[in-house]
């Protein structure tokens, strides 16, 4: 019996030993031969982008090796977990795809698909550690009854799946796409007879949005085409207008776009709702500016630099990195293509010229009235007189003087990322 029961334990430690052994703790060199195999065989890539002159980089170096041995011992599993790193100055076309522009910058990838957003916090193993545990955590929520899917509060964007099976290819593309989308959405999915009332169609996924004034919407696709769900999903659960707070102030300003913004006080909806109507006609624009809101109280430094308070909210600015130029008058926010033309001026230069040399001068020409006939003068009198008149040299019109003016510095640039965290690969990008 002990001779048994210590061959058992001999056997469990070897096992232990092989696991170990074979269990890969380097961090993984990435390049363009094995960038791609990579991502399509593991659940889970954790990437430092970096570069070997960055002093940040060089820092975070010995971290990130504890991390990837902290991690390996966790997720032994091979196909899990893999770190991985990519040197930015010999693999700059990797960095130019994935938008890299700072180092270090580290980013999961899941599935093969990038994280909406990049990793932030504490450069500790750690801290590191905890948040790839975060993203492999399910973050689809199954309902046991469809009362918890008809009684869901409507503060929240949902999407909402029908499925026969949790085994099936078109749920495995649904947790998929939740994993990358869950800080934007809630994921809720039902299965087999619970979900069946739902389903006369077969499988289908509606995403509910989070206003009772906005319908429902089904997804028309395939529910095995990830790429395809991902970017519906993305589109619902992306809102238009999106709030601004410290703690996502510096994942906004780098993308780089200038901010149109509402300040507003938070018991006020009345003016958010008549911002976000407008915005809504604006949706063409979603590319070229971020349309925010943001909390007067919180953010009363940037009033003051507009010569502004809280008392004086609501009102519209646009915060273009460099300059800050404020909307004239709120109330007129819902006049047709107000908001859309201070963009436009905005995008053409305009806003930043009058403030620098003043208004652009407007010529008007005098309307014609057809139903004036034109005057004949058949006075050879008054005529020679008219031609003396014209003779005498004009007087000069002495030129307005120009008075130069400067509109106020951006102040959100300052929530962009830190020097004292990151090298930055182009400091006039923000």
């Amino acid at each position: 019996m002990m001779f048994q029961v210590t061959k058992n334990l001999l056997c469990s430690f070897i096992y232990f030993i092989v696991l170990i052994t074979q269990c890969s703790c380097e961090v993984l060199q990435l390049d363009n031969t094995n960038l791609e195999s990579t991502l399509a065989n593991n659940q889970v890539v954790f990437v430092n982008f970096y570069a070997d002159w960055c002093r940040f980089s060089q820092m975070l170096a010995p971290i990130f090796e504890q991390t990837a041995e902290k991690i390996a011992t966790e997720y032994p599993t091979p196909g899990m977990v893999t770190l991985a790193k990519v040197d930015c100055d010999k693999q700059g076309g990797i960095a130019q795809q994935y938008h890299v522009s700072k180092y270090p910058t580290m980013k999961l990838f899941y599935n093969g698909k990038p994280a909406k957003r990049e990793y932030r916090g504490n450069r500790t193993p750690d801290g590191i550690a905890a948040f790839i545990r975060d993203h492999l955590k399910d973050p689809v929520q199954e309902f046991a009854n469809l009362d918890v899917i008809y009684e869901l509060p409507r503060q929240k964007r949902n999407v909402v799946g029908y499925f026969t099976s949790k085994e099936s290819e078109e749920f495995k593309v649904f947790n998929n796409v939740a994993k990358i989308l869950k800080d934007d959405c809630d994921f809720h999915a039902g299965f087999g007879e619970i979900s069946k009332p739902e389903r006369t169609t077969g499988d289908n996924i509606i995403f509910k949005p989070d206003s009772e004034a906005q319908p429902e919407m089904v997804f028309l696709g395939s529910l095995t085409n990830q790429d395809l769900l991902h970017a519906w999903a993305q589109d619902k659960c992306v809102p238009l207008v999106r709030e601004i707070t410290f703690a996502n102030g510096e994942e906004l300003t780098e993308e780089g776009l200038p901010f149109v913004i509402l300040f507003h006080k938070k018991e006020d909806t009345e003016s958010l709702e008549a911002y976000r109507k407008e915005v809504s006609r604006l949706v063409s624009f979603k590319t070229s500016v971020n349309f925010l809101v943001a909390d007067c109280e919180t953010f009363s430094h940037p009033l003051h630099h507009l010569g502004k308070s809280v008392r004086d909210c609501p009102l519209v600015a646009i915060d273009s990195f460099k300059h800050m130029y404020m909307f004239p008058n709120f109330n007129e926010i819902n006049t047709p293509n107000q908001l859309k033309q201070f963009i436009l001026d905005l995008q053409s230069g305009k806003l930043h010229r009058e403030f620098h040399h003043g208004p652009d001068p407007h010529i008007k020409a005098l309307p014609e009235d057809p139903s004036v006939a034109p005057v004949v003068n058949d006075n050879p009198e008054v005529i020679s007189a008219e031609v003396q008149a014209s003779d005498k040299p004009a007087e000069e019109e002495k030129p307005a003087e120009e008075v130069e003016t400067s509109p106020p510095e951006s102040i959100f640039k300052q929530l962009k990322p830190s020097e004292h965290r990151y090298t930055l690969t182009d400091r006039d990008e923000l």
